[in-house]
Protein backbone atom coordinates (compact mmCIF):
# COMPACT_ATOMS: atom_id res chain seq x y z
CA UNK A 1 0.00 0.00 0.00
CA UNK A 2 2.79 2.38 0.97
CA UNK A 3 4.77 1.51 -2.17
CA UNK A 4 1.77 2.13 -4.39
CA UNK A 5 1.04 5.42 -2.68
CA UNK A 6 4.67 6.51 -2.95
CA UNK A 7 4.82 5.58 -6.61
CA UNK A 8 1.64 7.53 -7.34
CA UNK A 9 3.01 10.51 -5.44
CA UNK A 10 6.30 10.38 -7.37
CA UNK A 11 4.47 10.21 -10.70
CA UNK A 12 2.29 13.11 -9.65
CA UNK A 13 5.26 15.24 -8.64
CA UNK A 14 7.20 14.29 -11.76
CA UNK A 15 4.31 15.18 -14.02
CA UNK A 16 3.76 18.51 -12.29
CA UNK A 17 7.43 19.47 -12.49
CA UNK A 18 7.75 18.92 -16.23
CA UNK A 19 6.18 21.66 -18.34
CA UNK A 20 4.10 20.63 -21.31
CA UNK A 21 5.36 20.90 -24.85
CA UNK A 22 2.59 23.36 -25.58
CA UNK A 23 3.70 25.56 -22.68
CA UNK A 24 7.36 25.41 -23.73
CA UNK A 25 6.53 26.43 -27.28
CA UNK A 26 4.50 29.38 -26.07
CA UNK A 27 7.25 30.44 -23.67
CA UNK A 28 9.99 30.48 -26.30
CA UNK A 29 7.61 32.07 -28.83
CA UNK A 30 6.85 34.95 -26.48
CA UNK A 31 10.50 35.30 -25.43
CA UNK A 32 11.54 35.65 -29.06
CA UNK A 33 8.78 38.18 -29.70
CA UNK A 34 9.85 40.21 -26.67
CA UNK A 35 13.42 40.22 -27.97
CA UNK A 36 12.22 41.38 -31.40
CA UNK A 37 10.06 44.10 -29.82
CA UNK A 38 12.99 45.35 -27.74
CA UNK A 39 15.19 45.55 -30.83
CA UNK A 40 12.51 47.41 -32.79
CA UNK A 41 12.03 49.78 -29.85
CA UNK A 42 15.75 50.52 -29.60
CA UNK A 43 15.87 51.11 -33.35
CA UNK A 44 12.99 53.60 -33.26
CA UNK A 45 14.37 55.35 -30.16
CA UNK A 46 17.78 55.85 -31.77
CA UNK A 47 16.15 57.12 -34.96
CA UNK A 48 14.12 59.62 -32.94
CA UNK A 49 17.35 60.79 -31.28
CA UNK A 50 19.07 61.13 -34.66
CA UNK A 51 16.19 63.17 -36.08
CA UNK A 52 16.65 65.65 -33.25
CA UNK A 53 20.40 65.67 -32.73
CA UNK A 54 21.58 65.42 -36.34
CA UNK A 55 18.87 67.38 -38.12
CA UNK A 56 21.20 70.33 -38.77
CA UNK A 57 23.37 68.19 -41.05
CA UNK A 58 26.29 67.84 -38.65
CA UNK A 59 28.50 64.77 -38.61
CA UNK A 60 29.72 63.28 -35.34
CA UNK A 61 32.82 61.06 -35.67
CA UNK A 62 32.84 57.98 -33.44
CA UNK A 63 35.90 56.15 -34.79
CA UNK A 64 37.51 58.76 -36.99
CA UNK A 65 36.16 58.60 -40.52
CA UNK A 66 35.46 54.85 -40.25
CA UNK A 67 32.28 55.17 -38.16
CA UNK A 68 30.35 58.43 -37.98
CA UNK A 69 26.87 59.67 -37.15
CA UNK A 70 25.24 61.50 -40.04
CA UNK A 71 21.52 61.74 -40.75
CA UNK A 72 20.13 60.71 -44.10
CA UNK A 73 16.93 59.19 -45.50
CA UNK A 74 16.81 56.06 -47.64
CA UNK A 75 13.91 55.23 -49.94
CA UNK A 76 15.59 52.08 -51.26
CA UNK A 77 17.30 49.01 -49.87
CA UNK A 78 20.79 48.31 -48.62
CA UNK A 79 23.47 50.64 -49.97
CA UNK A 80 20.62 52.91 -51.13
CA UNK A 81 19.90 50.62 -54.08
CA UNK A 82 16.50 50.69 -55.73
CA UNK A 83 15.40 54.08 -54.43
CA UNK A 84 12.56 54.10 -56.92
CA UNK A 85 11.19 50.72 -55.80
CA UNK A 86 10.27 51.41 -52.19
CA UNK A 87 7.06 49.39 -52.42
CA UNK A 88 9.13 46.34 -53.43
CA UNK A 89 11.32 46.58 -50.34
CA UNK A 90 8.27 47.13 -48.15
CA UNK A 91 6.66 43.96 -49.53
CA UNK A 92 9.87 41.93 -49.16
CA UNK A 93 10.36 43.09 -45.57
CA UNK A 94 6.76 42.22 -44.70
CA UNK A 95 7.11 38.78 -46.33
CA UNK A 96 10.31 38.04 -44.37
CA UNK A 97 8.66 39.04 -41.09
CA UNK A 98 5.57 36.90 -41.77
CA UNK A 99 7.74 33.96 -42.87
CA UNK A 100 9.84 34.16 -39.72
CA UNK A 101 6.72 34.31 -37.55
CA UNK A 102 5.27 31.23 -39.26
CA UNK A 103 8.52 29.31 -38.82
CA UNK A 104 9.01 30.44 -35.22
CA UNK A 105 7.05 27.64 -33.44
CA UNK A 106 9.11 24.99 -35.28
CA UNK A 107 12.58 26.42 -34.67
CA UNK A 108 14.67 23.82 -32.90
CA UNK A 109 17.38 25.72 -31.02
CA UNK A 110 17.96 28.95 -29.18
CA UNK A 111 20.46 30.25 -31.78
CA UNK A 112 17.78 29.91 -34.47
CA UNK A 113 15.32 31.69 -32.17
CA UNK A 114 17.94 34.46 -31.87
CA UNK A 115 17.99 34.63 -35.68
CA UNK A 116 14.22 35.09 -35.68
CA UNK A 117 14.39 37.82 -33.03
CA UNK A 118 17.12 39.72 -34.92
CA UNK A 119 15.44 39.47 -38.32
CA UNK A 120 11.92 40.21 -37.07
CA UNK A 121 13.05 43.05 -34.80
CA UNK A 122 15.18 44.65 -37.50
CA UNK A 123 12.49 44.14 -40.12
CA UNK A 124 9.82 45.76 -37.96
CA UNK A 125 12.12 48.69 -37.21
CA UNK A 126 12.60 49.53 -40.89
CA UNK A 127 9.06 48.57 -41.87
CA UNK A 128 7.72 51.08 -39.35
CA UNK A 129 9.64 53.82 -41.15
CA UNK A 130 8.25 52.80 -44.52
CA UNK A 131 4.71 52.77 -43.18
CA UNK A 132 4.63 56.04 -41.21
CA UNK A 133 7.27 58.38 -42.62
CA UNK A 134 7.14 60.68 -45.63
CA UNK A 135 6.32 60.60 -48.45
CA UNK A 136 3.52 58.13 -47.66
CA UNK A 137 2.29 54.79 -46.38
CA UNK A 138 4.37 51.92 -47.73
CA UNK A 139 6.83 54.24 -49.47
CA UNK A 140 8.25 56.08 -46.47
CA UNK A 141 11.98 56.74 -46.28
CA UNK A 142 14.02 54.85 -43.69
CA UNK A 143 16.03 56.94 -41.24
CA UNK A 144 19.74 56.09 -41.51
CA UNK A 145 22.41 57.72 -39.38
CA UNK A 146 25.35 55.34 -38.81
CA UNK A 147 27.93 55.93 -41.55
CA UNK A 148 30.59 53.31 -42.21
CA UNK A 149 33.41 55.08 -44.01
CA UNK A 150 32.35 55.97 -47.54
CA UNK A 151 30.57 52.65 -48.03
CA UNK A 152 27.05 53.04 -46.72
CA UNK A 153 24.86 54.52 -43.96
CA UNK A 154 22.58 52.35 -41.87
CA UNK A 155 20.76 52.11 -38.56
CA UNK A 156 20.24 49.77 -35.60
CA UNK A 157 17.66 47.71 -37.52
CA UNK A 158 20.21 47.11 -40.28
CA UNK A 159 22.76 45.92 -37.71
CA UNK A 160 20.22 43.44 -36.31
CA UNK A 161 19.36 42.10 -39.77
CA UNK A 162 23.04 41.72 -40.74
CA UNK A 163 23.76 39.90 -37.47
CA UNK A 164 20.76 37.63 -38.11
CA UNK A 165 21.92 36.78 -41.64
CA UNK A 166 25.46 36.22 -40.39
CA UNK A 167 24.18 33.87 -37.70
CA UNK A 168 22.22 31.93 -40.32
CA UNK A 169 25.44 31.41 -42.28
CA UNK A 170 27.37 30.28 -39.19
CA UNK A 171 24.64 27.87 -38.06
CA UNK A 172 24.35 26.43 -41.56
CA UNK A 173 28.12 25.87 -41.78
CA UNK A 174 28.05 24.20 -38.35
CA UNK A 175 25.22 21.93 -39.45
CA UNK A 176 22.77 23.14 -36.80
CA UNK A 177 19.27 22.33 -38.16
CA UNK A 178 16.67 25.09 -37.95
CA UNK A 179 13.70 22.77 -37.45
CA UNK A 180 13.10 19.97 -34.96
CA UNK A 181 11.66 16.60 -35.93
CA UNK A 182 11.37 15.37 -32.33
CA UNK A 183 7.98 14.71 -30.77
CA UNK A 184 8.91 14.92 -27.07
CA UNK A 185 8.48 17.83 -24.70
CA UNK A 186 12.10 18.93 -24.53
CA UNK A 187 13.00 22.58 -24.95
CA UNK A 188 15.36 23.72 -27.73
CA UNK A 189 19.10 23.81 -27.13
CA UNK A 190 22.22 24.68 -29.10
CA UNK A 191 22.36 21.61 -31.32
CA UNK A 192 18.68 21.46 -32.12
CA UNK A 193 18.21 18.08 -30.42
CA UNK A 194 17.81 17.33 -26.76
CA UNK A 195 20.19 14.86 -25.13
CA UNK A 196 18.63 11.68 -23.78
Amino acid sequence: MQTTRGTALSRSLGGAAKPSRHGQRHARWWLTLVGAAVLAGIDQATKAWALGALADGQTIPLIGHAVRLHLTFNGGGAFSLGTGATWFFTAVTLAVIVGAMIALPRLASWPWLAVAALVVGGGIGNLADRMVRAPGVGIGQVVDFIAYGDWFIGNVADIAIVLGVGLVIVLTLLGVPPFSHRTDDDAPHLGGETPA
